[in-house]
C-alpha cells in the first residue's frame, strides 16, 4: 500500500459509523452481513449506511457479493493487512523485537 492509499483508508475510517462498519465486519469474518443487517445492528438509515458502505469499499477496507437481491459485505482482509504493513514497514529502527507485542496483540486467538 502506498501512501495515497493509505491515506484514503484513515479517512474512511475516520468517521465514527464507517469505523464501526469496518469493526463489525471484521467480528463477522467469513460470513460477512447484509447491508441490511449492518443498517439494523448500528441503526443507521439505508441511505446513509449505503453511501458509508461505498467510501469503505473505495478504500479497499471492504468488500461485497451481490446474493440475488441482496449485498453482502466483508471486512477486506486484504487491505487491512495493506494498511497495517504500510504502518510497520519502517518498525522498530531494525530491532524487530520491538514490533513483537504489537504482532502478538494483532494475531487472532481464534
Amino acid at each position: 500500500m502506498d501512501k495515497i492509499n493509505a491515506l484514503d483508508a484513515f479517512a474512511a475510517l475516520s468517521q465514527p459509523t464507517r469505523l464501526d462498519v469496518f469493526r463489525l465486519l471484521i467480528k463477522a469474518g467469513e460470513q460477512g452481513m447484509s447491508a441490511g443487517d449492518i443498517s439494523g445492528t448500528l441503526g443507521v438509515r439505508q441511505n446513509t449506511m449505503s453511501a458509508n458502505l461505498g467510501i469503505l469499499t473505495r478504500a479497499g477496507l471492504i468488500r461485497s457479493d451481490r446474493e440475488g437481491r441482496s449485498i453482502r459485505y466483508f471486512a477486506d482482509m486484504a487491505g487491512l493487512h495493506g494498511l497495517l504493513a504500510f504502518l510497520m514497514e519502517d518498525c522498530c529502527g531494525g530491532r524487530p523485537e520491538l514490533c513483537q507485542p504489537i504482532i502478538k496483540e494483532l494475531a487472532c486467538a481464534c
